[in-house]
Formats: C-alpha cells, structure tokens, sequence
C-alpha cells in the first residue's frame, strides 16, 4: 500500500473521531494561532494538508479568506459540514498544490508533514505559493535530536498509524526552512501528553497492530510540538 493509500485509509476511517477532537481543541488552538500568528484582518490565507479544518476554522476569524486544501474526501465532507462563509474547502495534495506562485499572504500546515513521504515537497510548495513578505505557519510533531530515541518514537508512531512516515528533529525543520531561505521570525515547543489508550484509538488502531503499538510506546507518553512562523523575503 502507497503512503497516500494509507493515508487517505487510515484517515477515511476515523474522519469522524478526528473531527470530534478538533471541536473539543478548538478554542486552545484559535487562541494560540491568533497570538502566534500577526494578521491585518486582509489575508488570503492556506491550510495545506487541512484535515477536518482544525487551522482553517482557527484562521477563519483573523483573515478575509481561508482555502483549505485536504487529500482525504471523507474529511473534506465533515470540513465542509462545520466551514464557516470564508472557509472553503478542496480536494488535492500538499505536495503538489494546484495553485499559482505568490496566490496566498499566509500559508500553514498543522500536524501533516509526519504523514507526508517528503516533507520537504511541502515546505516548497508552502514558500512557492506564498507572496513575497508573506508569511509561514508550520506546526508538527517534533521528533528527539538522539538518532535512537528518534528511532524508537516512529517505530511507534507507524505501529500505532500506518499513515505516519516519519517525525522530524527541530534541527531537520530548521534546513528545510534555509533550503527554501525561509526567515524564521519565532519557534516555541509544546508538550503534549497523551494517553495511551484514546491515542489508540484516534488511529483506529486495533487487534494485533494495537498490541504490537502498545509493546512499543514510550512510558508516559508526551509529545513536544514545534511551532514556527516564518517569512518568504
């Protein structure tokens, strides 16, 4: 099965419960967003790889428009259901956006490119379709700079969600960002934890995968996010 195929299987299947999650998170990531991110209220602004609408829907408020581009329909359709008059939604790949250079003032992507097989395609795609002086919302799990320690934090992460391919270290971020010469305005990190057993579920992660999940998932799991916000010169 292609990562796409895995994807678009994995996230058909549990469209549901992730959009049930974004509504419970959704006031914590509105506020975030509109203090990590300055707006005028004029944007034109891109969700890229927007799921159920979990950035878009937080966006919505802060700009004049929000175009969010999803792979999977079945999160399209539950998007849809809940977009606001300035949120629309449309089927297509963050790697490989059918849209013009310089078309958006803000570009973002929030918890995708750990599910992407070259992240770098996205942040190039991300900084192409960005005007210049516009700016850059890049949010994801960040994995350990320890090789090993990172090894192990996917081993699980694709045990538990065959859609995950890979979660990069801050310092693999931060070149990605140079190699499109990217400037990097601010980073913060979060912790997340997460319970095991909903986390699981999330995936619809069962039987003899959710076994061999549980045999490798960290004690007390938490997770660290990184936040970026950067400018296309």
């Amino acid at each position: 099965m292609s990562t796409h195929d895995a994807t678009r299987a994995r996230f058909a299947a549990t469209a549901d419960r992730i959009a049930a999650l974004q509504e419970r998170r959704a006031g914590e990531l509105a506020a975030r967003v509109g203090e990590f991110v300055p707006v005028s209220g004029e944007e034109r602004a891109l969700d890229a790889g927007a799921g159920t609408g979990a950035l878009a829907f937080a966006l919505a408020p802060l700009v004049r428009e929000v175009v969010a581009v999803e792979l999977v329909p079945e999160q399209i359709e539950r998007g849809r259901a809940k977009a606001p008059p300035n949120v629309s939604f449309v089927e297509g790949d963050a790697a490989k956006l059918d849209f013009e250079r310089a078309s958006f003032d803000l570009a973002g992507t929030l918890r995708t490119l750990h599910h992407v097989p070259r992240p770098e395609l996205v942040i190039a795609e991300l900084t192409r379709v960005t005007r210049s002086g516009g700016l850059l919302l890049v949010v994801d799990q960040i994995a350990p700079t320890d090789p090993l320690a990172a090894l192990d934090l996917n081993r699980f992460e694709r045990a538990r969600d065959p859609s995950h391919t890979r979660a990069l270290a801050d310092v693999d971020l931060r070149q990605l960002f140079e190699a499109n010469s990217l400037v990097l305005l601010k980073a913060e990190f979060v912790r997340e934890s997460r319970e095991l057993d909903p986390y699981l579920d999330l995936a619809g992660c069962e039987g003899k995968a959710r076994e061999q999940a549980k045999s490798l998932a960290p004690p007390d799991y938490t997770a660290e996010l990184g936040w970026y916000l950067l400018r296309r010169p």
